[in-house]
């Protein structure tokens, strides 16, 4: 069995560094290079104590020595396009996971697939649990008229609301079809926090946390609470790893989990 070569930008960050850990421990993946703004050296110890690999700052240097098939990014927006260019050049599939992404940036992959005939998945979430929650979302959000969304992350996330909480929020409404209702105000309070599609979605950063989200609607007499929470990173690696074994049989843009979990159509 050959196996998927894989480089990780943000190799050193919080969520690269699980990446790394994921990837060399899959019989069906190897980890043939790393990238990170930070690279303290020219090369990254393995994980298992195997030996090491090409590290450095410069996407198209290491994407060049190493040639892999799929480059895993999760850094941040301004690191991700022009690695996303630069390898789609070269035929190499993405895998991205970096949030806070405009959707100038959406549309710019899209078309680097379509151009260069590789795959591309976005997820503002791997973890299966939160997929499935936000799926159970829009299913709920079509019945009930009235939805807010609490989502809670630990103080060094960079980007409020999160990603998941936006694209819950939208994809709901989606499958709505219009957005959902505000109850009745007198006056505009702040502490309401922002609103997307008709769903107000309050952030909340604290140490302490990792991952969570509840989506809560409500209706005359009752409630309904859909919830999931991240205890640790480990979470994210299958629907990374998934996402890595499936880009590579696609030749366009995937945005989500839920099609490779055969969700879309349910």
């Amino acid at each position: 069995m050959k196996q998927i070569r894989v480089v990780v930008q943000g190799s050193s960050g919080r969520m690269g560094q699980e990446v790394v850990r994921a990837v060399c421990a899959d019989e069906e993946t190897v980890l043939v290079g790393a990238i990170d703004i930070n690279a303290p050296g020219e090369t990254l110890l393995l994980p298992d104590g195997s030996g090491s690999v090409a590290l450095g700052i410069d996407p198209a240097a290491i994407l060049d020595s190493c040639r892999p098939d799929v480059l895993v990014d999760f850094s941040l927006p301004g690191a991700t396009m022009p690695t996303a260019r630069t390898a789609a050049e070269k035929g190499v599939h993405l895998v991205i996971g970096t949030t806070g992404l405009a959707q100038e940036s959406l549309s710019e992959i899209e078309q680097l697939t379509v151009k260069n005939g590789i795959g591309a998945v976005l997820a503002s979430n791997f973890a299966l649990g939160a997929v499935i929650m936000m799926h159970l979302a829009k299913i709920a959000g079509k019945y009930m008229d009235y939805a807010e969304i609490i989502e809670l992350h630990h103080d060094k996330k960079a980007d409020a609301p999160s990603g998941t909480a936006l694209s819950t929020a939208r994809q709901m409404a989606n499958t709505k079809g219009k957005p959902f209702l505000q109850p009745p105000a007198k006056d505009k309070f702040e502490s309401r926090g922002q609103t997307v599609e008709g769903v107000t979605i309050h952030s909340v950063r604290l140490p302490g946390l990792m991952a969570h989200q509840e989506v809560l609607f409500g209706a005359a007499g009752q409630t309904l609470s859909i919830r999931h929470d991240t205890i640790n990173r480990e979470c994210y690696m299958p629907g990374v790893l998934m996402a890595v074994k499936e880009v590579i049989k696609r030749k366009k843009m995937i945005v989500g989990l839920d099609s490779l979990l055969g969700l879309e159509n349910q």
